[in-house]
C-alpha cells in the first residue's frame, strides 16, 4: 500500500504542521515512513481545559502525552503549599519523556491554555523506536536539549539575578518557538501570568512586575495581548548572559545520521570521531 503524505492535526486548518515531526526533523533526517509512523503515534487526541491538570504527582505512570496545541507546565507542589514550575511545554513537546521508567509520576502537568494532547502508551512508543531507529536518534537529541535547559534553569536559580532570570526564560521560549516557525517579527505568543513566571524563577509577583516594567521602559521588550515582542534581542541575550547555542539549534540532521550509519556499518565510535 502506498504511503500517504504525513497528515496534520489542527483545529485551525490543514496547513498547520505536525509540530512533533517538525521538532524531530531538526535533529535527524526522517523518512516518509518515519513521518507516517509519527503521525499514527499521535493520531488520538485528548482536550484539557485551561487550568486543569493533565496528570497529577503520584498518578500511575502508564501513559505519556505529546502536546499538540497550546501551552502547559510541569510543576511540583511543596508541603507548605508553594509551587515550583519546572518548565513550560509548547507544541511538539513530550510531557515527561522518560515516565515509563517510573511506576508513579513525580510531578504534575497542568494546562496554561486550553491544550490538545495525544496519549501514547508504552507498547506504541517501544514499537516505534524498534522499527524506526532514526526517530530514536532524534529523541536522543531532544533529551540532550531538555537536559541543557534544566542545567540553565539551575544556573538561573542559583546565580542569575532577577533581570537575568527573566531575560533568559523569555529568550529560551522565543528560541523554542522560533524552531517551530511560531514567531514573527521577533514576537511570539506568551500566555503566562506574572505569578507563573515568578513560580518558575523563584521570584515574587511584585519583583517580576518591576523587572518587566523596566524592560518595557527601556524598549528591550514589549507585551500586548499575551504576545511577547523582543524589541532588542541582543540586549536580552546580554542580560541573560547566554546565546542560543546550548539548545543545539545547529545539530543538523547530517551529523548524527552520519554517526548512526557508520556504526551500523560496523565502525566503532573512535573511527567516527576521527
Amino acid at each position: 500500500m502506498a504511503e500517504a503524505s504525513p497528515p496534520t492535526y489542527s483545529s485551525q486548518g490543514s496547513n498547520k504542521p505536525n509540530y512533533f515531526t517538525l521538532k524531530l526533523s531538526r535533529f535527524a533526517s526522517l523518512s516518509e515512513a518515519d513521518q507516517v509512523a509519527l503521525d499514527l503515534l499521535v493520531a488520538s487526541e485528548q482536550l484539557v481545559a485551561r487550568g486543569d491538570d493533565l496528570t497529577v504527582e503520584g498518578d500511575v505512570a502508564s501513559t505519556i502525552f505529546l502536546l499538540k496545541e497550546g501551552m502547559a507546565m510541569r510543576y511540583h507542589m511543596l508541603p507548605d503549599g508553594g509551587r515550583q514550575i519546572i518548565n513550560f511545554l509548547i507544541p511538539g513537546d513530550l510531557c515527561s519523556m522518560h515516565v515509563f521508567r517510573s511506576r508513579t509520576r513525580d510531578h504534575s502537568i497542568a494546562a496554561i491554555t486550553p491544550i490538545r494532547v495525544a496519549p501514547i502508551v508504552h507498547k506504541s512508543m517501544a514499537q516505534l523506536l524498534s522499527y524506526h531507529p532514526t526517530v530514536a536518534t532524534a529523541l536522543s537529541w531532544v533529551a540532550i536539549q531538555e537536559e541543557a535547559m534544566l542545567r540553565e534553569r539551575v544556573i538561573s536559580l542559583g546565580r542569575r539575578d532577577a533581570r537575568g532570570r527573566i531575560a533568559h526564560l523569555v529568550c529560551e521560549l522565543f528560541w523554542r518557538h522560533k524552531a517551530l516557525g511560531l514567531t514573527g517579527d521577533q514576537a511570539f505568543q506568551l500566555p503566562l501570568t506574572q505569578t507563573e513566571l515568578g513560580d518558575a524563577l523563584g521570584l515574587t509577583t511584585v519583583h517580576v512586575n518591576r523587572v518587566m516594567g523596566t524592560f518595557r521602559e527601556r524598549k528591550i521588550m514589549g507585551m500586548r495581548q499575551r504576545k511577547m515582542c523582543l524589541l532588542d534581542l541582543d540586549r536580552m541575550q546580554e542580560i541573560a548572559g547566554i546565546e542560543e547555542g546550548y539548545l543545539h539549534p545547529d545539530a543538523a540532521p547530517g551529523s548524527f545520521d552520519y554517526r548512526h550509519s557508520n556504526l551500523k556499518a560496523g565502525h566503532d565510535s573512535s573511527d567516527v570521531a576521527r
